[in-house]
């Protein structure tokens, strides 16, 4: 009888080991599996030259080194970084590392951002966009805007005749014959003594 109840005691022992350790297996966080490759790791800075925004806004992110020719791609955030790979020949635009478009990287104005002591190569700007339509002007139109100038000679200039300055010849005052004095004398004398006979015959 005791042998018998220690046999059932022992099994029931048994039963309870493997029961506790299959529920506490189960129930209990299970320990992940390590990776046994190499797993490449993300930096928080660049290890190169690279731009960091000290704009106080957002920053556009352009295809080229202009704001005029190339559309933007994309912008960076006030306190963001990014690898610098050239500089425009003007050095007034970066280029640099941007994995959001398809050609990988951007470019952006440098008196925007604040670059870290490091040397850059000077990279050709990409080919500008092919604008999608070709404004065209009608030829008769075209024509009428066109002023045709017809050259024209400049008016020739004549000389003025010369200036004729006339000259005053000085006259002769002397005169041929009996002098104006003298016969005025003689006219005076001849009626004074026309008066003395007309005085003498009317005594």
């Amino acid at each position: 009888m005791r042998r018998w109840m220690r046999i059932a005691l022992l099994g029931l022992l048994l039963t309870g080991f493997a029961g506790l350790t299959f529920f506490g297996a189960g129930s209990g966080p299970a320990a992940a599996q390590q990776p046994t490759g190499s797993i490449p790791t993300v930096t928080g800075s660049p290890t190169g030259p690279y731009v960091y925004v000290t704009n106080p806004e957002q920053i556009n992110v352009r295809a080229g080194p202009s704001s005029v020719y190339y559309d933007a791609i994309g912008v960076l955030l006030t306190g963001e970084t990014a690898p610098a790979l050239g500089k425009s020949p003007g050095g007034s635009w970066i280029e640099i590392a941007y994995p959001g478009v398809p050609s990988g990287v951007g470019w952006v104005y440098s008196p925007l951002v604040s670059l870290s002591p490091g040397f850059l190569q000077i990279v050709e700007p990409p080919p500008t966009a092919t604008p999608r339509t070709t404004v065209t002007l009608d030829p008769t139109l075209e024509a009428a805007l066109v002023i045709q100038v017809t050259p024209t000679h400049l008016p020739t200039f004549t000389a003025p005749p010369p200036l004729q300055i006339p000259t005053f010849t000085s006259g002769d005052t002397s005169r041929s014959g009996v002098p104006v004095g003298f016969v005025i004398l003689g006219l005076t004398i001849i009626g004074v003594f026309g008066a003395v006979i007309s005085f003498l015959s009317g005594r």
